[in-house]
């Protein structure tokens, strides 16, 4: 991917002492957190409501990636994510979620963005750090690429 997922989250979309009674409130808060930023117009976050509906985006690790339907496409105006920390973790479908990177993306951006956070995933490590991170600079580091070994 061209781009980091660093340079696709606005600091100020990066909110790590949220709270939410339950999945949808969770899901609504990190819908506005993209509006918030710019990312996507206010329809956006009822066809990320209508995802979880259809398909949990819990992927393990206390982490879920929320994102909106194909119909709500038309409602986002760049590629874009955010990244939530609930402290108190919120029950997804029956399993604690702690962290949510929600994606907004226009065209198919959301393939490579969902591959990118699934292989940032894998690494238990690193979904405990993000789970544990308190400080939006950590969040971001841990979405840098990971630097090639200079002996290649």
């Amino acid at each position: 991917m061209a781009e980091s997922l660093a340079a696709l989250l606005d600091p100020r979309a990066i909110r790590l002492t949220e709270r939410a009674a339950d999945r949808d409130e969770a899901i609504r808060r990190c819908g506005q957190a993209l509006v918030d930023v710019g990312a996507a117009e206010p329809g956006y976050v009822a066809t990320m409501l209508a995802r979880e509906r259809s398909v949990s985006t819990y992927v393990g690790e206390g982490v879920a990636i929320p994102h909106g339907t194909l119909a709500g496409k038309e409602l986002v105006h760049g590629d874009a994510l955010a990244v939530l920390r609930f402290p108190e973790p919120v029950d997804w479908g029956g399993q604690p979620v702690s962290v949510c990177v929600a994606i907004a993306a226009r065209g198919d951006g959301h393939v490579e963005l969902l591959a990118a956070l699934a292989e940032l995933l894998l690494d238990p490590d690193q979904a405990r750090a993000l789970r544990e991170a308190t400080d939006p600079d950590d969040v971001l580091r841990l979405l840098q690429p990971a630097r090639e070994d200079s002996t290649r």
